[in-house]
């Protein structure tokens, strides 16, 4: 009975260990830097640069999510370094919403917000009371009624701003419903709605670009550029600003150009 009780302890002991080795001082120690993002074309863009980072003694570990929420928790609670998915309008709400403490460690590049459509060719065409989804998040939801409005098919009440809703809507005058519908199951519900305003994460892997598919396409002028994201107090920390160093290299720029000639992801200077 006593062995047995030493086997556990010093199985408890080991198991201590791991997840000890699994915090975030940890991850500091071992020059390791631990990144969640979207999968396209965050974690492409991430797993492009791994070499390049390895080659200066930063071992990069990449975790996809498929969500806007776990990614922005991980980083909080310091399980994982830094993540890359979000615009700034969507950090800045989420930390006020959540209480959190993310920053810009870096903006990297801007993905095109645009209206699509499976069964129309144009938005004129869009019948009244057409159903349009839009993204449930409020800045994705916001982004997307300011680009209806920016077209003039709606107005939004003085104000409203980037966290507009439905229920900031002015005028309206063919009638269009909106369904708020999470980000991610937009390209699935496409053929189930008059149109859909995506964001180009979920736009690129579903075979959608926005300047070949898009009714409507957000302008170079756009604020949403996607970012680099960490805790604050972290955001000149030198493995994070290799990282952010590493995506605006020629060879990153190279790879957009050939792997998005249309302009579904934009680099930033």
């Amino acid at each position: 009975m006593k062995k047995l009780t030493v086997v556990l302890l010093v199985l408890a002991l080991a198991l201590t260990g791991v997840f000890a080795g699994g915090s975030k001082e940890a991850s500091s120690s071992s020059n390791k830097l631990t990144v969640a993002a979207t999968p396209n074309p965050h974690a492409v863009l991430l797993n492009l640069v791994k070499d390049d980072l390895a080659a200066q003694g930063i071992e990069l570990e990449v975790i996809e999510f498929t969500d806007y929420v776990v990614p922005n928790e991980v980083v909080e609670d310091g399980t994982v370094d830094a993540n890359y998915f979000q615009h700034i309008p969507y950090l800045e709400s989420f930390n006020k919403e959540h209480n959190f403490h993310l920053v810009n460690a870096g903006g990297i590049h801007v993905e095109p917000f645009a209206l699509y459509s499976s069964k129309y060719s144009s938005v004129d065409a869009f019948p009244n009371g057409a159903t349009i989804a839009i993204p449930n998040d409020p800045t994705n939801e916001g982004r997307a009624l300011l680009l209806l409005a920016n077209a003039g098919l709606i107005t939004l009440k003085d104000g409203a701003g980037l966290e507009a809703t439905p229920l900031d809507v002015a005028s309206n005058p063919k009638g269009f419903k909106f369904s708020e519908i999470e980000a991610a199951t937009l390209p699935r519900v496409l053929s189930d709605v008059d149109g859909a305003i995506i964001n180009g994460n979920y736009a690129i892997p579903a075979g959608l670009i926005a300047t070949r598919d898009g009714l409507l396409v957000e302008d170079a002028n756009s604020p949403y550029v996607n970012v680099i994201a960490v805790k604050e107090g972290n955001e000149n920390n030198a493995n994070v600003q290799a990282l952010v160093k590493a995506l605006k290299s020629d060879k990153v720029k190279a790879y957009i150009a050939e792997n998005y000639p249309n302009g579904e992801v934009v680099l930033v200077d």
